[in-house]
């Protein structure tokens, strides 16, 4: 075991200098959370205890341009200040199992801020006039009432009005689409062949492509059906990777990106346990995609992505084998063989809340890495069994706004986030698999110096 334990010393020392990779996006908007904007107070009655919070509009700021506006659908996990998020579909969040997800996308479209004519929310609501404040704050409410199950009021009485209206008027909306996605986002195949083909699926009028950095040097090019090269996409259109017939055993990427609104409804979920968000109202915003793939003369050619799946609580692996031979990987002490030709879909289960970080590797140092945290419950939820409290201050205190309307707690470098910090090191569990002369790790971060910023007690679920 101390042989082994060194082993592990090693592999973590080794893997440091890649631990800042950007984890799989199935595509659209990524934006990094700035804190409450908009927002007034509400009680949450939880176990006996009752605990003033404050309630209302989140801003995020979008990597290449643009706003969104987010409700929170967590209300007793903590956001994390500057937490990067990305748009995700339900299946991927605690909406997956919610059979209310549907009422809540109905408040989101009937109230603030898509609403904005704040006297006829009003003459809804049964009251003489809204603020902005106490309409974020009603509508916010209302939300959690279905989000969460919880038992919340909004303190004041015109906010109060509001909710009830919502809650008691919501009726099933469907899932809003992606803003962009790929389908499938990494192919594979031969060299001399057109590798795809890789759907657009958008909401934007045009998407730009740009192809592989390399391209002029080894001629693979970005085509459509009739083999002509692209620079531009929309919704339903067919991608190919034209690669050279001379070209040696490689891979490229494709890189998309569209300037549209987000659809009102979409879940953003962070990589770190920071609470997950619901769209409230989007500005024109830069959303973007990845396409992948993999080409190689003979043997396995494998294609690989990944997507949470919440209704296995796990992380579903789709791998695709263009080659000739079978394609075999091992993830926590399990192997599995894709057959030449052939596709297939594995779910890796996980725990909640547990951060994931693993590398499946092929032929020719084929790798691919994905990296995140399976978040498919709220916090109450997960804790519903136990003695649980609310945190002393709830999921938008934490993320840097008050009652004050101030701003507070430090950034994720210095609450312990990064993987470069000693703090989430984490326990090494070892596992050796005798016979079979491997030895596999399964490592989990200790998330503690996440759960809340200072003055907060946090959620412990470990």
């Amino acid at each position: 075991m101390a042989a082994a334990l060194a082993v592990a010393g090693g592999m973590t020392a080794a893997t440091a200098a890649v631990a800042e990779e950007a984890p799989q996006h199935q595509g659209g908007a990524t934006a990094t959370l700035g804190g409450l904007q908009t927002y007034d107070q509400a009680v949450v009655h939880d176990n006996g205890s009752s605990q003033q919070v404050p309630a209302g509009l989140f801003e995020m700021t979008v990597e290449g341009g643009g706003t969104l506006q987010t409700y929170c659908v967590d209300i007793l996990n903590p956001t994390q200040n500057d937490a990067k998020y990305q748009e995700t579909p339900w299946s991927g969040t605690s909406l997956n199992a919610n059979r209310d997800a549907g009422k809540i996308r109905w408040i989101l479209q009937h109230s603030y801020p898509q609403v904005n004519d704040l006297a006829a929310l009003a003459r809804k609501a049964g009251v003489r006039s809204l603020t902005e404040q106490t309409a974020a704050a009603g509508t916010q409410v209302a939300i959690w009432r279905y989000s969460d199950g919880a038992k919340v009021d909004a303190i004041d009485p015109k906010a109060e009005k509001l909710a009830d209206y919502l809650f008691h008027s919501a009726r099933d909306s469907a899932e809003p689409k992606a803003s962009l996605t790929l389908d499938p986002p990494a192919v594979s195949g031969r060299a001399g062949e057109r590798l795809g083909p890789v759907t657009v699926r958008t909401d934007a009028d045009s998407v730009t492509v740009t192809p592989p950095a390399d391209s002029v040097a080894s001629g693979v090019k970005a085509v459509g059906k009739n083999g002509k090269a692209v620079k531009s996409a929309h919704n339903g259109s067919r991608l190919y990777f034209d690669v050279p017939k001379d070209s040696p055993d490689g891979s490229a990427a494709l890189s998309l990106q569209a300037s549209t609104t987000v659809p009102v409804g979409r879940a953003f979920a962070s990589e770190t346990r920071s609470q997950t968000q619901i769209l409230a109202g989007s500005s024109e915003s830069t959303v973007s995609a990845t396409a992948t793939a993999n080409w190689a003369e003979k043997g396995a050619v494998p294609a690989l992505s990944a997507e949470k799946n919440c209704a296995k609580s796990g992380i579903d692996i789709a791998a695709d084998n263009k080659g000739d031979e079978p394609f075999t990987f091992r993830l926590m002490g399990v192997e599995h063989t894709v057959k030449a030709g052939a596709s297939q879909t594995v779910t890796i289960p996980l725990q909640e809340d547990q951060p994931y970080d693993f590398t499946i590797k092929g032929p020719d140092g084929f790798e691919k890495r994905f990296k995140g945290v399976l978040d498919c419950r709220t916090e109450g939820a997960a804790t519903v069994n136990s003695k649980a409290q609310p945190v002393s201050e709830p999921s938008p205190a934490s993320a840097g706004g008050t009652s004050g309307g101030t701003s507070g707690g430090g950034d994720l470098a210095a609450t312990g986030s990064s993987s470069n910090t000693p703090l989430i090191v984490g326990i090494a569990v070892v596992f050796v698999v005798l016979g079979g002369a491997a030895v596999f790790f399964l490592r989990r971060k200790d998330d503690s110096p996440l759960d809340a910023e200072p003055g907060g007690t946090g959620n412990d679920n470990q």
